[in-house]
């Protein structure tokens, strides 16, 4: 949404709502998400709320740039508050291109909304006046990522495809669906084309909710990478299938849609409640379980088991900048360790000659190759089943010599979340 008309009418309200969405992003994991389902943005007119969105997301997609320039223009940092205050302002003015008089006059008067922010309304006034005489780019990759990652990616994955990862971080994605049986229909009604796989690409824009099919449970909202790991598992029907970690049920859908019966396990319970209601929209059906995966009291062993464990979900960026501003390298070791203990629970649950896919949405070697390599080390009974070149719709470019996936987001056309995916098999 980016027409100034709509911009000036959506007033203070949304710019409000916007300001608490990105104090939430940028406070802890998972903040912005749940700052998008908080009943004060619900109660805006669909206009302001659509606006305060968009506006929030325009900071977390250039917040690198936009605090570079901030802080050539600032002697010593304002209060916390006055400075998102001041990325907001920026944003408008740069990211979403509002009239210079309208996004000045209304940060400054955000500004003196704000608990002692009215001695900043001065300053507000002068940086974001600099701003609109010399417009500072916010395309430049080496801005758009955290130091510290964009210096990991470049470690792992070398300075060009570190530059391509981050440029993607300002653009907004398209959204990416699993169909349910034919979709020769929905490729015409969704505006969409078709991605290995499977997966589609929709064109549409918009609240999915309202798209053709969507209440009928034709489809789900799932990124083309996080689609990868349920196909490569190859259930069968009547085969049984253990989700670990299943919210919020993408891959349970899909596994229940091949005729598998579907155990889908998950620690929380809210969490858990978008699992159910998914499968009630679709039609499908599974056991759906609210339990800690590596103390789940459960004697039963499964034809197939897919933990896509916790991580730090540096790789979903695309869709949720916020994540690379949250993160910490010291997250890293600490869901390593969580990462290792599931995967030992997760071995337990395989059958003999029954298969097991780890994955996580993290581009952090530690949460994925590290992983694997440790956990075969400690199980015997288990080995890698390579991955055959574009199995499960992978991008070509993402199989790495051992037969696992390391799915880098620009390795497909328009970019597409990051992944590590390896498939075992237990021999024993």
């Amino acid at each position: 949404m980016t027409s100034t008309d709509t911009q000036d009418a959506a007033g203070q309200p949304a710019r409000a709502a916007a300001l608490d969405l990105i104090d939430a992003a940028l406070s802890r994991r998972a903040g912005l998400e749940e700052g998008l389902t908080h009943p004060a943005l619900g109660r805006l007119e669909s206009r302001d709320r659509a606006f305060a969105r968009a506006l929030a997301m325009a900071v977390l997609r250039h917040l690198g740039p936009i605090d570079a320039a901030l802080q050539a223009r600032l002697k010593k940092p304002p209060p916390d508050r006055i400075v998102q205050v001041l990325r907001l302002g920026a944003a408008q003015l740069l990211v979403l291109k509002t009239p210079a008089h309208a996004a000045v006059s209304a940060t400054v008067d955000l500004a003196g909304r704000q608990k002692g922010g009215q001695p900043f309304k001065g300053l507000v006034n002068a940086v974001l006046r600099g701003l609109t005489r010399e417009p500072p780019p916010l395309d430049d990759p080496e801005l758009l990522a955290p130091q510290w990652l964009a210096a990991r990616w470049r470690a792992a994955f070398g300075a060009d495809a570190a530059r391509a990862m981050a440029a993607l971080i300002a653009a907004e994605p398209a959204t990416d669906i699993t169909p349910q049986g034919e979709a020769d229909d929905l490729v015409s009604q969704l505006e969409a084309w078709s991605l290995p796989g499977g997966t589609l690409r929709a064109g549409l824009k918009g609240e999915v909710s309202t798209w053709p099919g969507f209440a009928d449970g034709r489809w789900w909202v799932q990124d083309a990478s996080a689609a990868v790991p349920a196909r490569l598992l190859h259930v069968t029907s009547g085969e049984t299938a253990l989700d670990l970690c299943a919210a919020p049920g993408g891959k349970t859908l899909q596994l229940a849609a091949a005729g598998a019966r579907v155990t889908a396990l998950d620690k929380s319970a809210g969490r858990l409640k978008r699992v159910t209601e998914n499968l009630a929209r679709t039609g499908l059906g599974a056991e759906v379980v609210n339990a800690d995966a590596a103390e789940w009291n459960d004697r039963r062993r499964f034809d197939a088991v897919l933990l896509d464990a916790p991580c730090s979900a540096t790789g979903t960026y695309r869709r949720h900048p916020d994540v690379l501003w949250v993160a910490s390298p010291a997250d890293i070791p600490k869901l390593a360790a969580l990462q290792s203990r599931l995967l030992d629970a997760a071995g337990r649950r395989v059958k003999p000659g029954g298969r097991l896919v780890y994955c996580v949405c993290s581009l952090e070697p530690e949460e994925g190759e590290a992983q694997v390599d440790a956990f075969l080390k400690r199980a015997p009974e288990f080995a890698l089943d390579p991955v055959a070149p574009g199995e499960g719709g992978a991008p070509e470019a993402s199989l790495l010599p051992n037969g696992t996936l390391r799915i880098l987001p620009h390795h497909r056309e328009g970019g597409t979340d990051g992944f590590f995916i390896a498939r075992m098999r237990r021999n024993a």
